[in-house]
């Protein structure tokens, strides 16, 4: 049976100050209409039953997502209690799914991604599915054509094409993985792009469970015990305590270097669909496209001789901006930010500053 695992879980500190501890970003409305959790889980409608979804998050923001779930029971939503990068969030969910279906096949996705069309996505996990049920070894990701050199993406580089035995129009092209590559410099990135051969990583991805358990049993043996610990709990009353202990005890790391890097049958499906993980506020003059004088305005703005604004309020708060360029301003009720657009990157110095002089609640 299919199953879908959604990673919800992140801080999303680039979106300050919207983005918050109990509101980060994948809870936010930034492309209209549905919250980036809410598109996510839209996007697997009548790929996945409803009860075969499993939403992994902050303990702290399980009341947050059921609110903006109710569709999905209790159980599906599971709340960590730290922050332990994917890896163990993977192998726990893989764990989980598995303890009633001993055939599960997971996607695993990430909480904070723009895709459309969502046809053509289900098309996509539905040629990774077929993939991984001709050959339960096979880890299968989505990769995504670069648009540019980015610097911020993580890198797939493609070998052997894979011969398909599917006359679907929908296939898209699949190849065997060379190797998984780090976010590269800028001239690293530059060559990626030029030859053709890499994809961005879209940490998508499309196993059989117990393809990823195993796989984490011979690479990470201490981390895969404390997981089926807590799996093994999952139903008895002192599975809080449990899953507090084992959990914490985790060293943590990324599934991409835990399985992805050494695994030997990995397949990156070519997605055919429009793909955006919205990495900064830079990222809305994409989603929303730009206004008549050029600017990026969600809420209430007025301006005179500026260019190039990327600018969000809420309520009846206006934003007013005369002669700025290339700048973004978000205002909340309790913080505003001001910004050059090409100096996103600071975004982490703000965050780190204001926890230094020990502004929690703007956090």
């Amino acid at each position: 049976m299919l199953h879908t695992v959604i990673m919800a879980g992140g801080a999303g500190t680039r979106f300050w100050p919207a983005s918050r501890a109990a509101m980060p970003k994948q809870l936010l409305d930034l492309a209209g209409g549905r919250t980036m959790l809410q598109s996510t889980v839209d996007r697997f409608e009548g790929l996945v039953e409803t009860d075969q979804i499993l939403i992994l998050t902050n303990k702290r923001l399980c009341n947050a997502v059921a609110d903006q779930l109710p569709q999905l029971p209790p159980s599906s939503i599971l709340g960590e209690p730290c922050k332990r990068d994917t890896a163990p969030c993977i192998g726990l969910a893989a764990a989980l799914v598995s303890r009633n279906d001993s055939d599960a096949i997971m996607v695993v996705s990430p909480a904070d991604h723009i895709i459309e069309p969502v046809s053509v996505f289900q098309d996509a996990i539905s040629q990774a599915v077929s993939l991984v049920e001709q050959n339960g070894d096979r880890i299968v990701t989505l990769g995504i054509s670069p648009t540019y050199p980015a610097e911020t993406f993580g890198y797939i580089e493609r070998g052997d094409s894979l011969e398909s035995d599917s006359g679907s129009a929908t296939t898209s092209p699949a190849y065997q993985v060379d190797q998984f590559r780090e976010k590269p410099a800028r001239e690293v990135a530059q060559q990626y792009f030029e030859s053709g051969n890499f994809y961005w990583n879209s940490g998508i991805f499309v196993w059989r469970a117990d393809t990823i358990l195993k796989a984490l049993a011979e690479r990470q043996p201490e981390m895969h015990s404390r997981i089926m610990t807590i799996a093994a709990t999952v139903d008895d009353a002192d599975f809080v305590d449990v899953f507090q202990r084992e959990f914490e005890a985790i060293r943590g790391t990324s599934i991409d270097y835990a399985v992805m890097e050494h695994h030997s049958n990995v397949v990156v499906v070519e997605a055919p669909f429009g793909w955006d993980d919205l990495g900064s506020w830079s990222a809305l003059a994409r989603l929303r496209g730009v206004n008549d004088q050029g600017h990026t305005a969600v809420g209430r703005h007025v301006d005179a001789g500026s260019k190039g604004l990327i600018v969000r309020t809420s309520g009846e708060h206006l934003v007013a901006t005369i002669g700025l360029e290339d700048c973004i301003v978000v205002h909340t009720p309790d913080a505003t930010l001001v910004a050059n657009r090409r100096d996103e990157e600071s975004m982490r110095k703000i965050v780190r500053s204001i926890e230094e002089n020990g502004w929690e609640e703007y956090l």
